[in-house]
């Protein structure tokens, strides 16, 4: 603990810059880490294996989807009421807990191995309310945020590349891989986590430009939900579509490029990371808008370019004008353009809009519990549908659907948010007694989360 204090005291002396820089390589680190405990799995196939008439695979998904989305509803409140004292502790504790599962996968013969996953999933559904809370209410927010949250696009291809790798090298099989992946990834957690603990918290020009965040009890979480309520609303049907085309993408894969035709181990790693450069700039860019409500537009506007980027390469791919190559590139481009948003500075510029003294914790994991519950959602009725449809398909299907209805409820979104800044002005949340105008206090009602 000394060296830690140590480490910090030294850390406070650094030029801004220098601390938003340490602390985004800090998170990203961490965070790509987490996911080799998490998706390492994916980048086996599980060939031709079924239980009760279902692909295993399927199942694997699935089960573990089931066990990180109950973690996200459990995380509804344990983040939004966390404090920053314990979270090097609860960091060390999930990803262990989640590697024991991942032990336990390899141990114990399929299909009972399935419910391992469940044990794994559970705990990482928490781990990005924990890093995130070292980055939120701080002036460079949107560049360490971006960066950490575009591990969600680098680390999914990375991990699968190195999973693969090591079964090809090593001949280790698909049951051992997830788990040795994992020790791969567990030292550079460690000392990224150390890292975080080193930040120091954010200084007196962050608090007056993003507002404080602390701990939100159920009652001013209760009148949150209620005053921002439509536009909740609104954000979270977008966040469910995104994250079901985001998860089929991930999960699937190594399926959707064997479809169509492309064999190469190391192309997750290729057209992830360059998506994840393309994404980096286009977020870090909004560090120079210092006024939240226009920079809060343009993040509507970004989600809304994505989602047309995801529609219309779909489009030029089935008419064949682009090959597979170009459409998994030009689509996951679209996709993460809507979707690291939510992920990194969509609610970080609500708050600071509407001068929120609460936390991004609460209203992220809301939207991710209700999220992952609708992916899946849309897998299970992948899977039971009486017609056979391809991953490659399914996922083209799901693309057209969703970039119609997404960009329709983000302009809708982007309206909502833009007449509730200008016809309320005097909308303050404090920190306390999260004391709103009359006609908002009004509008309460007793819904507990």
């Amino acid at each position: 603990m000394k060296l830690l204090t140590l480490f910090r005291t030294k850390a406070a002396s650094w030029n801004y810059i220098a601390v938003s820089v340490f602390a985004a390589l800090a998170a990203f680190s961490c965070y790509t880490s987490m996911y080799a405990f998490r998706k390492s799995f994916a980048a086996a196939t599980f060939h031709e294996a079924e239980f009760l008439g279902l692909d295993y695979k399927v199942w694997l998904v699935v089960v573990q989807m089931l066990g990180y989305m109950c973690s996200k509803f459990y995380g509804i409140r344990f983040i939004s009421e966390s404090k920053g004292k314990n979270r090097a502790k609860y960091l060390l504790t999930l990803i262990g807990i989640s590697w024991l599962g991942l032990l336990g996968f390899a141990l114990i013969p399929a299909p009972y191995n399935i419910l391992c996953l469940a044990i794994n999933g559970f705990p990482l559904g928490m781990i990005w309310g924990l890093v995130f809370s070292y980055l939120e209410g701080r002036k460079s927010t949107e560049f360490m945020g971006a960066v950490m949250s575009v591990s969600l696009i680098f680390a999914s291809g990375f991990v699968k590349t190195v999973g693969r790798t090591l079964m090809d090298l090593f001949s280790i099989n698909e049951f051992w891989m997830p788990f040795c992946t994992g020790l791969v990834f567990l030292l550079p957690f460690l000392i990224s986590v150390f890292c975080l603990e080193m930040i120091p918290e954010p200084t007196a020009e962050d608090e007056r430009l993003r507002t404080r965040r602390e701990p939100m009890n159920a009652q001013q979480r209760r009148k949150f939900l209620m005053v921002f309520l439509p536009g909740i609303i609104i954000t979270i049907v977008i966040y469910v579509m995104l994250t079901a085309l985001r998860d089929i993408r991930d999960n699937f894969e190594v399926e959707i490029w064997k479809m169509i035709h492309v064999q190469d181990n190391h192309i997750y790693a290729k057209v992830d990371g360059l998506i994840s450069l393309a994404v980096l700039i286009l977020i870090s860019l909004l560090i120079l808008v210092r006024d939240n409500l226009k920079a809060f537009q343009l993040i509507h506007l970004l989600i809304v370019c994505g989602f047309v980027i995801a529609g219309l390469s779909t489009y030029l791919f089935d008419r064949q004008y682009i090959g597979g190559v170009a459409w998994m590139s030009a689509v996951g481009l679209g996709l993460y353009m809507a979707y690291i948003p939510y992920n990194a500075i969509f609610f970080e510029r609500m708050i600071a809009n509407f001068h929120v003294k609460g936390n991004i914790g609460f209203i992220m994991y809301l939207a991710d519990s209700i999220g992952y519950l609708g992916s899946l959602s849309i897998l299970v009725i992948k899977e039971f549908s009486p017609v056979e449809i391809s991953w490659a398909m399914y996922f083209s299907q799901l693309v057209y659907v969703m970039a119609i209805i997404g960009a329709c409820c983000t302009v809708a979104s982007w309206m909502y948010f833009v007449n509730k800044t200008k016809s309320k002005k005097n909308i303050f949340i404090q920190t306390q007694d999260l004391n709103v105008n009359e006609h908002f206090n009004r509008s309460v009602v007793s819904t507990k989360f």
